[in-house]
């Protein structure tokens, strides 16, 4: 639903108003959606939340997800589901005390064969994407952002913005751009290079999925996804060179607002008859309708 995605915008410190204007919805009607009253299983929800702080906090902060669901079924008979504690112990932030086992250094994850091959072409939207990770630095610490990008039109369709480079960060960049374009399955391809993030079991199983085909450059080539270094070289001097940022809350929403309020609705591309990348692929929707 789109007021979520409001919602969570919100939360990563990006203006309501500003949110609402991108995305095209009324702020009144956000507001009016924030203040229904919270569903039957939001209030259960909320009550099942106070009983894990309570146990967690008992525990001295040790009890990971299933000690604290054994002490709900067996000490409190209380019937939920182990996923349901383990979520709500994540929106809590909360965590246990795990021993750290020793990782075996195994084969490399699998990677996919390279269907693009320097090629950055496409003759309609969603049938080639590309996706990468930049950051930047700011007083608090360095912004992490993965996009996805579609060749046709060069239009950003997914993005994430986080502290972290943990495979969460390009999973979500992909889970917007699934929930924006809706790909066929078996049609798409998304190209990356191979880094952990990439090579990731949640990435891949995110993939499949979307029935996206999965391609993949060489080690250390950056010309593999050339295309995607440019849109970053861009980024990186019309937005993040100009200045020095102070928190991560206000790079991410400059680039949030720059995304979405300028290069994607707006910036000309010479690449693409000196048009934004939102032009282009209303000039290609208006074109298959005449035909």
């Amino acid at each position: 639903m789109i007021f979520r995605l409001v919602q969570e915008l919100a939360a990563s410190g990006v203006r309501v108003a500003v949110a609402c204007r991108v995305l095209r919805v009324s702020s009144s009607g956000y507001y009016g959606w924030c203040g229904r009253p919270p569903s039957l299983r939001a209030r259960e929800d909320e009550a099942l939340a106070a009983q894990i702080r309570e146990i967690h906090a008992c525990s001295r902060g040790t009890y990971g997800a299933p000690r604290v669901h054994a002490e709900l079924r067996l000490g409190r008979g209380v019937r939920c589901s182990r996923k349901r504690v383990a979520r709500l112990m994540r929106s809590a932030s909360l965590c246990g005390i795990y021993r750290r086992r020793r990782r075996w250094a195994g084969p490399a994850a699998p990677a996919h064969e390279d269907l693009v091959r320097r090629c950055f072409v496409a003759d309609a939207p969603d049938r080639l994407w590309l996706t990468d990770i930049t950051e930047h630095p700011t007083r608090e610490g360095k912004v992490y952002l993965a996009a996805v990008l579609d060749v046709y039109a060069r239009r950003i369709v997914g993005w994430s913005i986080a502290d972290h480079l943990r495979s969460e960060l390009v999973v979500d960049a992909l889970e917007m751009a699934r929930w924006r374009r809706r790909p066929v399955p078996g049609q798409t391809v998304l190209h990356s290079d191979r880094g952990a993030q990439y090579t990731s079991w949640a990435f891949g199983r995110r993939l499949r999925e979307a029935g996206l085909l999965g391609s993949m450059g060489r080690v250390g080539s950056a010309y593999d996804n050339a295309m995607m270094e440019s849109f970053f070289s861009t980024l990186q001097r019309e937005l993040l060179d100009r200045r020095r940022w102070q928190s991560r809350k206000e790079l991410a929403q400059a680039i949030f607002e720059w995304i979405e309020a300028w290069y994607n609705p707006h910036r000309r591309h010479t690449s693409i008859d000196n048009l934004s990348p939102v032009a282009y692929e209303r000039l290609y929707t208006a074109t298959v309708d005449a035909a």
